[in-house]
């Protein structure tokens, strides 16, 4: 048997405000946000969804969804507190001046810094997420 076309085409990220974050993620990675929704009837203004992706299309686009009882994951991990599940890699040929503009987009550096080669950074949502050479 031949096994189907599998293709991974985006990765959701849940949010307390997904198009505010969707705005980020697009202005840190040079990425559009090609698609916006706003909230739904009886949810509040900062609900809806929102998704970025390379203008040729080249890789996984990123959506990011409402999550109404949102807490931001804790990391490194801590007993009895949100663990975050993933967090995203992002490759980079300069690190401190990667870490630069993404604390300039508003980021916030990590306490631990874990490697010498990576640095971990949390979004405006309070998601982990590293850059690596």
């Amino acid at each position: 048997m031949t096994a189907p076309r599998l293709s991974l085409t985006a990765v959701t990220i849940g949010a307390p405000d997904p198009r505010a974050l969707a705005d980020f993620y697009s202005r840190l990675l040079g990425r559009p946000v090609t698609t916006e929704h706003g909230p739904g009837p009886g949810e509040p203004p900062e609900a809806g969804w929102a998704q970025i992706a390379s203008p040729d299309a080249s890789a996984p686009s990123l959506a990011f969804e409402y999550e109404h009882c949102w807490q931001a994951p804790v990391w490194p991990a801590e007993p009895g507190r949100p663990v975050a599940t993933q967090h995203l890699d992002i490759q980079v040929d300069d690190l401190d001046a990667a870490v630069e503009h993404a604390v300039a987009e508003g980021a916030t550096p990590a306490a631990s810094q874990p490697q010498r080669d990576v640095r971990v950074l949390f979004d405006p949502a309070g998601h982990p997420f590293c850059l690596f050479l």
